[in-house]
């Protein structure tokens, strides 16, 4: 053998080693417990606690329909890139992707995309229209507005950015919904 074959069995052995003392070194100083039970489970029903007090009412909604006249569908337009398009389009019969398709959603009822496995709780609004309201609930905090939805968003707190988005959306139909 050459001594540069010597020299990288070498390099490998001795980073074997450090790697493996590292780890018992590790496991000295820091001691590692098993958990009673999974932090998490998976696909099973949550455990039920105890009642507690009474948690704290979430916070009102401000009112989207007096922001909407003044809004700017152009900066919803760039917010919803960015913060829908990984799971929705936008194009006017467009394909679903993780979320349904938003072309025409003011004023549609729920769950009305041909195709699309909604989840039970959307199902449920069936007959409910989607109007300003309603969306400015769900963007701003999807699973406190429609508890078992599927949509895996926390929500955009800011009120005027909900506003432009809501905008965007009523843009998005051959005639835009009236504003309230």
């Amino acid at each position: 053998m050459s001594l540069e074959v010597n020299k990288a069995f070498a390099a490998v052995l001795t980073a074997g080693i450090a790697f493996m003392s590292a780890g018992v070194i590790g496991g000295l100083v820091v001691h590692p417990h098993r958990l009673d039970h999974a932090a998490i489970s998976i696909g099973a029903t949550p455990q039920t606690a105890a009642p507690a007090a009474a948690a704290p009412a979430a916070p009102a909604l401000e009112p989207i329909g007096p922001l909407l006249a003044a809004a700017n569908a152009e900066n919803g337009r760039a917010l919803a890139g960015r913060l829908c398009a990984s799971c929705h389009s936008f194009n006017e019969g467009g394909r679903a992707g993780v979320g349904p398709n938003l072309w025409g959603i003011v004023n549609k009822n729920h769950a009305q995309m041909a195709g699309f496995n909604y989840s039970a709780a959307n199902r449920a609004l069936a007959d409910k229209p989607w109007d300003y309201e309603a969306l400015n609930a769900f963007i701003a905090a999807p699973n406190r507005a429609m508890a078992g939805t599927r949509m895996a968003y926390a929500g955009l707190p800011n009120t005027a950015q909900r506003a432009d988005v809501i905008a965007y959306l009523r843009s998005l139909a051959t005639t835009p919904a009236p504003l309230p």
